[in-house]
């Protein structure tokens, strides 16, 4: 077994004990591998030890790969989440290709996401990312404009269907210190989720990266992104 497959086993039992703490199973968690910097022979590797959501950061490195990847797969579905930063003139790169985006932060991104999507005669699947924490060094809308940006996306653009939340902790060396921010998404995403609105499906809350997908998964997460935990330490690119 390579180590990329060892790294995946181990997270996927992680995954689920934490799964269990929160009274869920480990069939309710889905795990993205986050393949920024990382090569298609890698994200192939992932994808033969049972992976079947990847992840990446930037637009060029999600249409460098995607051909490749895609191409060499058979009989299996493999879906690629953009989780980064998108900006509004790179979204023409990324129709076709991505089942969710993570990152939207605000009505102008969405509506030029509507408008290309729209154009090709797709939809897109995204989630509102929340700075639950306001660190001024992350994107993301705050917990009372996620609720704003929910209904005016809901109204205002037809090929753009709000999926859910993401959001990224602060850095702690105690994932137990950024516990209160997992639970006060959750909450705004039950608080969402609970709204008599057939336009605003709730499905994906997606919180928690390598060092503290176990506590964001106990918090309610039910998608995790993975890189450094199953792929080792960022290759830095040259």
């Amino acid at each position: 077994m390579s180590s990329i497959a060892e790294n995946i086993q181990t997270v996927r039992e992680r995954m689920a004990r934490a799964a269990l703490r929160s009274g869920r199973t480990a069939a309710d968690i889905t795990l993205i591998a986050v393949t920024k910097t990382r090569t298609p022979a890698e994200m192939l590797e992932a994808v033969a030890a049972g992976i079947c959501d990847l992840g990446e950061n930037k637009v060029q490195e999600l249409e460098a790969k995607y051909d490749e990847v895609m191409g060499s797969i058979e009989n299996q579905v493999t879906n690629f989440h953009f989780i980064g930063h998108l900006q509004r003139n790179k979204v023409k790169y990324i129709v076709g290709k991505t089942s969710l985006i993570h990152s939207v932060d605000s009505l102008r991104l969405a509506e030029e996401i509507d408008r290309k999507f729209g154009e090709a005669g797709e939809r897109a699947d995204v989630l509102i990312q929340v700075n639950a924490a306001r660190e001024e060094s992350k994107f993301g809308v705050t917990s009372d404009e996620a609720s704003l940006l929910v209904t005016a996306i809901a109204e205002r653009c037809a090929n753009v269907r709000v999926k859910g939340l993401m959001c990224i902790a602060p850095a702690a060396d105690d994932p137990d210190d950024v516990r209160e921010v997992f639970r006060s998404v959750k909450a705004l995403f039950d608080d969402i989720a609970s709204r008599q609105d057939e336009r605003i499906r709730m499905e994906w809350l997606s919180m928690g990266m390598t060092h503290d997908y176990e506590v964001a998964i106990e918090e309610g997460a039910n998608l995790v992104r993975v890189g450094t935990g199953i792929f080792g330490a960022r290759r830095v690119p040259a």
